[in-house]
């Protein structure tokens, strides 16, 4: 009995663990996708000019405005 309560709780476990795993690929790529839209619209501005790689997607991306405002100062100023 013990034995099927441990099997059930480490399948549940890995189930859990391939869900994360699948899932991440797809989120990294829809975030630099929207990081990617809202460098085209700063870009659009014409105010500052940050050229859309993949890295400024994904930065901008995942930190969302506090990414863009880092990006804009580095490029900007540091670079």
């Amino acid at each position: 009995m013990i034995e099927i309560a441990v099997g059930l709780i480490v399948g549940i476990i890995i189930i859990i663990a391939l869900k994360f795993f699948i899932e991440l690929p797809f989120k990294i790529i829809w975030n630099s996708i929207i990081g990617a839209a809202m460098l085209y619209l700063v870009n659009l501005t014409g105010i500052i000019m940050i050229k859309i790689t993949f890295v400024h997607a994904l930065i901008v991306g995942v930190f969302g405005v506090p990414g863009l405002i880092f990006l804009a100062i580095y490029l900007n100023f540091f670079k």
